[in-house]
């Protein structure tokens, strides 16, 4: 039996990474597709993804990202996919539905209020961590409005980390998110 591919997006800070990990862990047979990672693979010429002239290598990461996660689907695992997902990126995506059937494809923004995602972007440590107001920001503004996608929003702006896990477990067994 093939496995369902969810896709847990929203801006910097949203918390999709500690969702997607732990949404993961709720499945038997699960995958947790750090996006984040696939950019870092790029040893040379790596252009920040959120700068406008990184759209060719954004197009080709992305594609990677959603050849990965169907060939586990594929495998019969749940694949939760974390990353910035925009509606600019979501044609890969639909593309993979239509190339492997059988997969379902949850597409979930977690969007909290745009002064808390900043202010949880920026209290975020490490290396990569993104805590520059600019991109952030304009990350941020690009999940704004999405239009006919505005339905597979979760204003995570009061969750704690348990309630945003609940909510996301709530939608994908809806049904209401699929795309």
């Amino acid at each position: 039996m093939r496995g369902s591919v969810i896709v847990v997006s929203g801006p910097p800070g949203a918390g999709k990474s500690t969702t997607a990990r732990a949404l993961a862990g709720m499945f038997g047979k699960a995958v947790h597709l750090h996006t984040d990672d696939f950019w870092h693979y790029i040893v040379t010429g790596a252009i920040q993804p959120y700068l406008p002239e990184s759209d060719e290598q954004n197009q080709t990461v992305v594609r990677a990202i959603v050849n990965a996660a169907y060939t586990y689907a594929e495998g019969g695992y749940t694949v939760v996919v974390d990353g910035i997902v925009g509606p600019w990126m979501l044609g890969h995506y639909r593309k993979g539905l239509q190339e492997h059937p059988g997969s379902p494809l949850h597409y979930l923004v977690l969007r909290p209020g745009r002064q808390e995602t900043l202010s949880r972007a920026q209290a975020r440590t490490g290396p990569d961590a993104l805590v520059d107001e600019e991109p952030i920001l304009l990350l941020w503004d690009q999940f704004a409005n999405l239009d006919d996608l505005e339905g597979h929003v979760i204003d995570t702006s009061r969750h704690s980390p348990a309630d945003t896990l609940q909510a996301v477990a709530d939608a994908v067994a809806s049904g209401d998110f699929l795309l």
